[in-house]
């Protein structure tokens, strides 16, 4: 516990490592996600360095392409391991994602390979403001079921307005490929968005 007490103390990112949980949402599209620091459980890793997360997404078929008749929720695991370079507010991550959907009858899943990064706005002390973006890409190798490929992108501003609680804004972009059903390569889901994130 101590040794868990000096690495908070010591890393200023690692002064606001916490579990997280976030509700983004559009006109037509609800995400729900949450993500836990595991050095708040295990003495043996830094606080603020190795996460594991989930996700619930249900989009709708305006925000898709045309060749998506029809569309079902996506859901996703995830785990990221993150670290800051230097002590220039900039950190850098590699993660990887277990996903699955359903579109026009289509089983689609894939274990997507990428990386983030976050930059923390000089002053966070009055207001924290960081600006982050990932993108994460699967080969057919790592497709399964229907999938032939995979391909997301994201970009996003977090603002903390109170402590421990903020909104956030961004823009999402989810490619996914079903080449041998015929779906070819094809938008799953492109839209911004608004929302919150609560941190405990």
């Amino acid at each position: 516990m101590l040794k868990k007490i000096t690495l908070i103390t010591a890393s200023t990112i690692s002064a606001f490592a916490m579990h997280m949980a976030e509700i983004n949402i559009n006109d037509k599209d609800l995400e729900v996600a949450g993500r836990f620091d595991i050095g708040q459980f295990n003495d043996n890793v830094e606080p603020n360095t190795m996460f594991f997360g989930a996700k619930f997404f249900n989009p709708v078929v305006a925000h898709a392409s045309s060749s998506i008749r029809s569309i079902k929720p996506y859901y996703e695991a995830n785990f990221l391991i993150m670290r800051e370079v230097g002590n220039y507010g900039l950190a850098l991550g590699m993660g990887i994602k277990l996903n699955y959907t359903r579109m026009n009858s289509i089983n689609y899943s894939a274990l997507p390979l990428g990386a983030e990064v976050a930059y923390t706005f000089p002053a966070p002390k009055v207001i924290p403001i960081t600006l982050g973006a990932s993108i994460y890409y699967a080969p057919e190798v790592l497709s399964f079921a229907d999938a032939t490929a995979y391909l997301d992108y994201k970009v996003h501003l977090d603002i903390e307005l109170i402590k421990n609680a903020g909104v956030t804004m961004g823009y999402r972009n989810m490619n996914m490929s079903a080449g041998n059903n015929g779906l070819g390569s094809t938008n799953y889901n492109s839209s911004g968005y608004l929302g919150f994130q609560f941190k405990f």
